[in-house]
């Protein structure tokens, strides 16, 4: 069974004797297991002096990975930012933390899945001095919901969306990749990344070399061009892996 390139997950195929790699679709042989938990590290730093990093379960409660069904997803992020209060006239230093769970299902067929999820998150956001012009301060609680697609729109091509929305802040991310294979289970291609809240806003655009593994997980990098509202031009760079069992 053929998955799609940018699968998020290590998935048994039936018979469990072949396995899909995450990003890729490439197959490999495995042992007789069936994945049902997949999990997602990722770090990303940018010269606007922000740096963020994030883990991510992603868990099949009935059937597996590589089956259609139900997902929930556990998330948990944190990061530190500064910005220069023109306000207070002194920079500001902000420490972020947020706690998600959500509910969703997911829908997967030979060249493509979707998957959609509902829920709740929890975020604090603590400044060094008290900014009048930053609303985006103390702990709340929201609604939250997110989506992925993976897509193959050709055997050596991949598509990827991911993007999220909450209530608290009216927070938004959403981060969308393209890549052509130079070898196999490897992709490079562009990137783009949309983000921001009630306070900040920018935007991401770069390129990304994408499954490559060291041991049992896969990797992707990425970097290019960042800008934000209030700092204006920099430059990221960001690792993601993943790991399922």
């Amino acid at each position: 069974m053929k998955l799609p390139a940018v699968l998020g997950w290590l998935a048994l195929a039936p018979g469990g004797a072949v396995a899909a790699d995450w990003y890729t679709g490439a197959e490999r042989e495995v042992a007789g297991e069936e994945w049902i938990v997949a999990v997602d590290a990722s770090a990303t730093v940018t010269t606007n002096n922000s740096a963020f990093g994030t883990i991510t379960a992603t868990i099949a409660p009935v059937a597996t990975l590589l089956d259609s069904g139900l997902r929930v997803r556990l998330q948990g992020v944190a990061g530190t930012y500064s910005y220069p209060g023109t306000a207070v006239g002194q920079t500001v230093k902000g420490v972020q933390q947020e706690g998600t769970v959500l509910l969703g299902y997911e829908w997967i067929w030979q060249q493509a899945a979707l998957a959609g999820y509902i829920g709740m998150n929890v975020r604090s956001n603590e400044l060094s001095i008290l900014d009048p012009e930053n609303p985006v301060v103390g702990t709340g609680l929201g609604l939250k919901v997110a989506g992925d697609l993976y897509l193959n729109p050709t055997d050596n091509t991949l598509l990827a969306v991911n993007a999220s929305y909450s209530t608290l802040f009216n927070a938004y991310y959403a981060r969308a990749r393209a890549g052509f294979a130079v070898a196999p289970g490897v992709f490079i291609g562009p990137e783009v990344t949309f983000l921001g809240d009630n306070f900040f806003n920018g935007w991401r655009a770069g390129g990304h070399v994408t499954g490559f593994a060291i041991g049992p997980m896969k990797f992707s990098l990425g970097a290019g061009y960042a800008f934000d509202r209030i700092r204006k031009g920099g430059y990221y760079t960001s690792i993601d892996g993943r790991i399922a069992f």
